[in-house]
């Protein structure tokens, strides 16, 4: 069984990885141009609510300013 320290540091590398994921996808969009379109702007507003997730965790000195996590 996962403690829930594990828990928690498997929920925030997961939140990590959407963001990357979703700042690589709407990167490609305005590679093409496609930075009006609704997927583009669904992107966007997945990114900035994953911001201010990681902006919480960083407040609270869970990540360092580079998503890390900071050595204890």
């Amino acid at each position: 069984m996962n403690t829930r320290e594990e828990r928690f540091e498997a929920m925030l590398r997961d939140i990590l990885n959407q963001y990357d994921s979703t700042v690589r996808k709407m990167d490609s969009l305005k590679a093409e141009s496609k930075n009006k379109s609704v997927t583009f702007r669904q992107l966007l507003s997945s990114k900035l609510t994953l911001q201010n997730i990681l902006a919480i965790y960083k407040t609270y000195g869970l990540i360092d300013e580079n998503g890390n996590f900071p050595s204890d």
